[in-house]
């Protein structure tokens, strides 16, 4: 049977999407045996999507052929149970690249980060993404942050724009993503989807869900997908009890944790994984590990969000 679009898949997820790390050995090579373990798990515990190779998985420290690699192990992994999207991104050649690169290894769709490095005018970043959406068949996912953010107007274009499918917001500007919401509601009726993109996408998520934005991700699903999963069903269901249980005495402290060291978006994650027992490596540079206290802290954390659930139940 031939599987639903990715907007369709995306529309209305049963659980968190997933954002793994990317695993590597002792060395520092890839290893795709356990990356392909990290995957299979997110899978069977409930993950509605997988986004692989993205900021959480280091996209930007990978070599084009280990991006493939992986995509094409996320794709092995997930076994068609759930859509795997990939990163692609850098300026429009190498996103043109590393989109095509995608779509040979099986990928669903693409996530089309911020170009590299320079800020462009709107009319520039409208000709990149519409350039990358053009060269494959793949859905497109705009991801806006950094140097790529985006005029209500400009985002009613990629709205329009054959291939692009959403916008990932992870600039965190309310007001102007109420603005795009409405613009685009009213100027490019139809199923164009939005996604919560900051990093620990749930401490805010109640936020964007008032502007009727409903899919986030989730970098805890990665290390913590019970206490994750948990706080998506709670919000989803409408448990407020569960929901400020769960941001009260996971998610704040999380965050608060994750703002003690530069590029802990990632590298704190990777340590959480770790610590649930699947030795994925450490990060590559430029990003570095986490102090010897900040994991202690870290454990204690997961062990009190685990903690939080028991007494839910």
């Amino acid at each position: 049977m031939t599987p639903a679009p990715l907007t369709e898949r995306l529309s209305e997820p049963s659980g968190p999407l997933f954002f793994p790390v990317t695993a590597y050995g002792p060395g520092g090579a890839l290893d795709l045996d356990v990356y392909r373990t990290h995957v299979r798990r997110g899978v069977d515990v409930g993950a509605a999507a997988v986004f692989a190779c993205c900021g959480t998985g280091e996209f930007h420290a990978l070599l084009p052929e280990e991006f493939q690699d992986c995509v094409r192990a996320a794709v092995e992994a997930a076994e068609g149970r759930v859509p795997v999207v990939a990163g692609a991104g850098y300026g429009t050649a190498l996103a043109v690249r590393y989109a095509r690169l995608a779509e040979e290894a099986g990928a669903d769709g693409l996530l089309a980060m911020p170009p590299y490095l320079v800020k462009a005018g709107q009319e520039g970043l409208l000709r990149h993404y519409r350039e990358v959406a053009a060269a494959t068949a793949l859905p497109v996912i705009v991801y806006q942050r950094d140097n790529a953010v985006f005029t209500p107007p400009t985002v009613v274009e990629l709205a329009r724009t054959d291939g692009i499918i959403g916008l990932k917001d992870g600039l965190g500007d309310l007001d102007l993503m109420q603005r795009i919401v409405s613009a685009v509601r009213t100027e490019a009726p139809g199923g164009f989807l939005y996604f919560n993109g900051l990093p620990t996408a749930e401490q805010t998520q109640l936020a964007y869900h008032a502007l009727g934005i409903t899919l986030y991700s989730s970098a805890v699903f990665c290390f913590a997908p019970e206490i994750a999963r948990a706080f998506h069903a709670a919000l989803a269901g409408g448990d407020t009890a569960t929901v400020r249980r769960l941001l009260d005495g996971f998610y704040r402290p999380f965050v608060e944790l994750r703002a003690q060291g530069s590029g802990y978006a990632v590298s704190l994650v990777k340590a959480g994984v770790r610590l649930r027992g699947l030795d994925v490596g450490e990060v590559r540079p430029p990003l570095h590990e986490p102090s010897e206290d900040h994991v202690k802290q870290l454990a204690q954390l997961i062990e009190r969000g685990y903690a939080l659930l028991e007494e839910g139940r």
